[in-house]
Formats: C-alpha cells, sequence, structure tokens
C-alpha cells in the first residue's frame, strides 16, 4: 500500500533553524527600537529595556546555534548549498549582538551611539538571514535542492 504523505511534506526534511530565528529577531528588533527611543528622549527607561532585550535574545539565538547545529547533523538539510551564507550571516550576527552587549553594559551615555548603531547592524543582517531562511525552507518543501 502506498504511503498517503507525500515525502516532501514529511517535517524530517526541512531545516529547523529558519524556524527557530524569530525568537531572536524579535528581541534583537526591539531593542534596536528601544535604543532609538532612547536616543530621541534620553530617559534611561529605553536603555535598560534594550539591555534585558539584547540578554534575551543572544539567549534565544543560543537555543537557535543549538538548533542549527542539530540541522548540520541531518544530511537532507546539509545538501543545500545556502547553508553555507546562511549559517555565516547568523553567526557574525549574533557576534555583533554580542558586542552590542558589551557596549550596552556601559552607562546609558557611553553606550549611544556605537550601540544603535550596533543595533541597527545586528537587525539588518538577521534580516538577510531570514531572508534565506525562507529561502531554505521554501526549497526543502517543494524538493528543490541546490
Amino acid at each position: 500500500m502506498p504511503d498517503p504523505v507525500p515525502l516532501r511534506s514529511r517535517s524530517y526534511g526541512l531545516p529547523l533553524h529558519p524556524i527557530v530565528l524569530g525568537l531572536p529577531f524579535i528581541c534583537f528588533l526591539a531593542a534596536m527600537i528601544a535604543d532609538i527611543a532612547y536616543v530621541r528622549t534620553f530617559d534611561i527607561a529605553w536603555k535598560n529595556f534594550a539591555d534585558w532585550l539584547l540578554a534575551g535574545g543572544m539567549v534565544l539565538g543560543a537555543l537557535g546555534a543549538i538548533v542549527g547545529i542539530v540541522d548540520l547533523a541531518r544530511p537532507t538539510v546539509r545538501a543545500n548549498r545556502l547553508l553555507t551564507p546562511y549559517a555565516i550571516a547568523y553567526a557574525v550576527a549574533m557576534v555583533l549582538a554580542l558586542l552590542n552587549n558589551f557596549i550596552h553594559s556601559r552607562d546609558a551615555y557611553g553606550a549611544m551611539p556605537a550601540g544603535l548603531i550596533l543595533s541597527v547592524l545586528t537587525v539588518l543582517i538577521l534580516t538577510g538571514a531570514s531572508a534565506l531562511g525562507a529561502i531554505l525552507l521554501r526549497q526543502s518543501l517543494f524538493g528543490r535542492v541546490r
């Protein structure tokens, strides 16, 4: 009897990391918005809010890195040629976020404008990584791995 579920709709062939990428992305995007609010108002609460969002984004980013390592162990995911630029973009974004955490550990006056610049760069790189992740998911769903 044939299998009623086609192979391409089974979940074990999909990369999981692009799905988890949204968690740290939201934290880093909110941290960038909080940095912009601090630069415009000079209210210390916005800088503190950004500090916590950056820390949460790093924790969720570490979770995403673990899921990414698990994805690399799966041959169906590893066969895609977009995986390397995707992984490099994610790693660069996490390094920038870590540097941003170090910058934000200073007092509010010393954290700006470098903190805002790093926040914007992190969000831009993660936006590019999420676009690559969407392509990875689409190729995995429709079976066109190149």
